[in-house]
């Protein structure tokens, strides 16, 4: 009998598949030791965001009282 799932002339793409779900399963490690290494770099630009925010409006509060 003939194998009519899989015609003459196509390979099976099960080592493609293999290869593709190994990289998806390692992508996320990869991006979550990058963002665990520059985790801290966008806390700290909104903490100093908030403080020159923070400097700014007493600065023009202290100004408006004067």
């Amino acid at each position: 009998m003939a194998n009519n799932q899989a015609p003459q002339g196509n390979h099976d793409p099960a080592g493609n598949t293999q290869m593709f779900r190994a990289f998806v399963d390692e992508a996320p490690q990869g991006r979550q030791a990058a963002a665990t290494a520059a985790g801290g770099g966008p806390r700290i630009g909104l903490i100093l965001g908030v403080v020159v925010a923070v400097a700014v409006v007493a600065a023009v509060a202290w100004l408006a009282l004067a």
